[in-house]
């Protein structure tokens, strides 16, 4: 950890749609330098409660800081600190890998050098000339979370960046992300992947029904129930089989 003020304080937040309560009074704290993970299934509130932290969301009720500031109202001051990579990639129409993330760099006043260079960290340089749309499922997400790192933020946010990759993408993209937070940076992930928690993050909160049922790092969790997994440690939370 590279210093004692959390990365993200979440307090009390709330948001609802109509009478659907998506986030019911979701508490917790990310770290500084701490690779966290938001764990759930499908419809959990997952999504719904990074849009909140982020500050791409208002909330009902309740607080959230990043770096030690509100995330809403937005601080454009904020959003060169976070990098942020969205569930459903978000690019520029009809341009290239190298073109794409040399947009994204000029939004942020970042040199095509870095640009290049984020890309080849993320081994595409040689897709460079390649368009969005004849990547490859794990290769578009790569060039995603390249864009979102491209500005050297200090908090990056993955939602679900590895769903409908096949194992092995899977795999060599949670090498990325392991570089990623191993340079320094505080990562914030959701996953419906169990397996995925359980290798790549310091902590996990496991989430249901637009609650935080229990925090803490996965082995931890499963000591602390006498689980064999993290799927048993849902069963026993929620008295229901997981489905991811």
């Amino acid at each position: 950890m590279t210093t004692s003020t959390p990365a993200i304080q979440v307090e009390g937040l709330h948001k609802s749609y109509g009478d659907v309560r998506a986030v019911n009074g979701v508490t917790f704290e990310v770290a500084a330098g701490e690779f966290y993970g938001i764990l759930g299934p499908n419809g959990a509130g997952k999504t719904t409660t990074l849009e909140l932290v982020e500050g791409l969301r208002e909330p009902d009720s309740g607080t959230a800081r990043i770096l030690g500031s509100p995330s809403w109202p937005r601080d454009p001051a904020l959003l060169r600190r976070i990098g942020v990579q969205l569930q459903a990639s978000a690019f520029f129409e009809k341009l290239t890998a190298r073109e794409q993330i040399r947009t994204f760099a000029a939004l942020y006043g970042v040199s095509t050098e870095r640009a290049d260079a984020m890309l080849e960290s993320v081994g595409l340089s040689e897709k460079a000339n390649v368009r969005d749309d004849q990547l490859s499922g794990g290769q578009a997400q790569r060039l995603s979370i390249a864009c979102a790192l491209v500005h050297d933020p200090e908090l990056v946010f993955l939602d679900e960046p590895t769903t409908g990759l096949d194992p092995q993408a899977r795999r060599n993209l949670w090498d990325l992300l392991r570089e990623i937070n191993a340079a320094g940076r505080t990562v914030v992930l959701t996953t419906h992947y169990m397996d995925e928690a359980q290798a790549l993050c310091d902590r996990v909160a496991i989430m249901d029904a637009g609650r935080v049922l229990r925090v803490g790092p996965p082995a931890e969790l499963m000591e602390q129930l006498g689980a064999t997994s993290l799927e048993d440690v849902f069963l026993q939370l929620t008295g229901r089989e997981y489905r991811e």
